[in-house]
């Protein structure tokens, strides 16, 4: 795997060196946002993931991932940031990232996140070129009032489609509408979409959710519904009722 970790502190650029080295990884560093965007676009296909700290001198994260994403829509992005505010990470989803990692974190814990989100990415790849048990009509996902098209990676309600989905986004909103009604908590979601074991961080799911009903709404009622003490599900059967 060949990883690009932007990071200003040296110091856990050198720590983190040593975990990646020893998983066999092939690891760039880059120390500022300005620099970080000259690496990447130097050959933006060769990159398999990216770390990204939101703190950069000379170009905010926030600007970094956005520029990143409008090179690459698949690269997966796990965003560092020392922020731990729900405005924040709703933002860095916003501009494309997969996943965050609150700073101070463990190494095995990053390693772990890292992992995870690699295997969730190379099945991805591998839905995109099989027909996989999960693919209903060819990656077309139909109910009556919504219509997910996981080829073009496009979503419609009533007809309308709902804008500017991030590849997590999107993920998220198949999962829920491959089964509609049924109910999925937090953990499973986070396995399903996110690739890895529950750690205890439930915001991940929340944040994603939160914008994905923003957009859910620009075009109409909103088919995601919460389940207090359990979790979500997508239901648009009383879409009538509700307009």
């Amino acid at each position: 795997m060949k990883l690009l970790m932007i990071e200003d502190n040296k110091s856990v650029s050198e720590m983190m060196q040593m975990f990646f080295q020893k998983e066999g990884w092939d690891v760039s560093f880059a120390y500022d946002g300005i620099e970080a965007v000259d690496m990447f676009n130097e050959d933006p296909d060769s990159w398999d993931m990216i770390t990204l700290d939101l703190n950069l001198p000379k170009k905010d994260g926030m600007e970094v991932a956005k520029e990143i994403r409008q090179k690459s829509k698949t690269v997966p992005i796990i965003m560092l940031t020392a922020r731990d505010s729900d405005s924040d990470q709703v933002l860095g989803f916003e501009m494309g990232a997969d996943d965050y990692v609150t700073k101070p974190f463990s190494p095995i814990t990053l390693v772990a996140r890292i992992k995870a989100l690699q295997r969730r990415a190379h099945a991805e790849k591998q839905a995109d070129s099989e027909s996989g048990a999960e693919k209903l009509d060819d990656g077309i996902i139909t109910t009556d009032h919504f219509k997910l098209n996981s080829n073009t990676r496009e979503a419609y309600l009533d007809g309308k489609m709902i804008p500017e989905l991030t590849p997590k986004e999107f993920e998220l909103l198949k999962t829920l509408a491959q089964k509609p009604r049924q109910v999925f908590s937090r953990e499973q979601l986070l396995e399903l979409v996110w690739g890895y074991d529950y750690y205890g961080d439930e915001r991940t799911v929340d944040a994603h959710v939160k914008k994905l009903r923003q957009k859910v709404e620009r075009v109409g009622s909103q088919v995601i519904q919460t389940v207090w003490g359990v979790g979500y599900k997508f239901d648009d059967s009383e879409v009538d009722n509700q307009q």
